[in-house]
């Protein structure tokens, strides 16, 4: 077997190192680590669990004035005096939060719930200081000191459902791992990688030994690191880095195009995000076509959002490899969903005679 001619090595990408001076299962934790950060309760930043804490708010007012109220009127009265007062309260504890939650989440439990409430009693007064303002201020609003009680009530509820959502995600996310790894690293790449490595051990040591210190990075991300997020440019470097050995093995059959906005590279994603997806166009776009194909990955930003897009050559009719099961599709959704709720989209599908995916991220979360 003669191996095809070397593809160029994506750029960015160390040049291989002498053998004995590689290490494979380097691990470090923490923030050194491509700058990975625990999930917190406290990620009041994102658009998603705005909506839902001000309709959360707005919706106990609703219950609880209704039983106040002595008919319809009156309670529209009632809530729209408490909206007034709700409104900038519930805005206002969602930013001081989310601008103090680096230095909350090294608080105790009780420090946090202490500090939490007293911020919600704050924002309470926040609010019927702001309606003092503009003088729209009436009995049904009272100054009895019932918006800090109720602002301290809701901040704690509030904070509690965040805490239940965050530790949700972690069997979520543990669960999307594990799948994510069964539809991605396949015994027949391994096996193959290994094969490709063989053959060149004795023709070309070097591309020999890139070959294998790719491999050991693919395993080393997928089986070792751990981390909520890390950066788009670290899983390109990852995609790239794969696409490399695939490249190898297909030799001409396989043309990739990087179109790469250095900008872009910035933005927070989960954890073998691109991966999964550049091995399902190699898989279903260039293996099943005996001419081969291409793949194409691109990254943009605009208007504050980072933009991916994975698109391939789809083969002729009747080469086409068996449908798959959509596992890797559905757990790249469902974890954006888990980081980035609202705030992320995802679109999967054919166009023309390409298929494409396409990830919108916001760039700063």
């Amino acid at each position: 077997m003669r191996p095809s001619p070397a593809p160029t090595r994506p750029s960015g990408l160390t040049s291989p190192s002498q053998f004995g001076t590689t290490t494979i299962f380097d691990h470090v934790a923490g923030p050194a680590a491509g700058g990975r950060r625990p999930t917190s309760a406290l990620e009041t930043c994102q658009i998603g669990v705005v909506l839902r804490a001000v309709l959360f708010v707005h919706g106990v007012l609703a219950v609880g004035l209704g039983l106040a109220a002595v008919d319809g009127q009156d309670w529209l009265l009632r809530f729209a005096s408490a909206t007034a007062v709700a409104l900038p309260g519930t805005l206002a504890w969602l930013v001081v939060v989310c601008a103090l939650r680096r230095w909350i989440v090294r608080m105790t439990d009780v420090g946090q719930w202490v500090l939490v409430t007293g911020l919600g009693a704050l924002a309470g007064a926040y609010g019927m200081w702001q309606v003092g303002l503009t003088g729209l201020a009436t009995p049904h609003m009272g100054l009895d000191g019932a918006p800090l009680v109720a602002g301290a009530a809701l901040a704690a509820a509030l904070f509690y459902a965040l805490r239940l959502r965050a530790r949700s995600q972690l069997p979520a996310v543990t669960a999307a791992r594990l799948a994510e790894l069964q539809s991605r690293i396949r015994p027949h790449f391994l096996f193959n990688t290994l094969n490709t490595a063989i053959a060149l051990v004795r023709i070309d040591p070097a591309r020999a030994e890139a070959v294998l210190e790719d491999l050991s990075e693919l395993f080393r991300v997928a089986l070792i690191e751990s981390g909520s997020s890390v950066t788009l440019a670290e899983e390109v470097e990852l995609a790239q880095r794969y696409l490399a050995i695939e490249q190898i093995r297909f030799g001409e059959r396989l043309k990739v195009t990087w179109e790469l906005d250095a900008r872009a590279g910035e933005a927070r994603v989960p954890p073998l995000l691109l991966q999964p997806l550049v091995e399902n166009a190699v898989r279903h776009g260039i293996e099943p076509a005996p001419q081969g194909g291409w793949v194409r990955v691109r990254t943009a930003v605009r208007g504050g959002q980072a933009l991916i897009s994975v698109s391939n050559s789809l083969p002729p009719a009747g080469q086409a490899a068996p449908p798959g099961h959509g596992m890797a599709l559905r757990n790249v959704k469902e974890r954006l969903r888990l980081m980035h709720d609202v705030a992320a989209q995802f679109s999967a599908g054919p166009e023309r005679d390409t298929w494409r995916v396409h990830v919108v991220v916001p760039l700063k979360s």
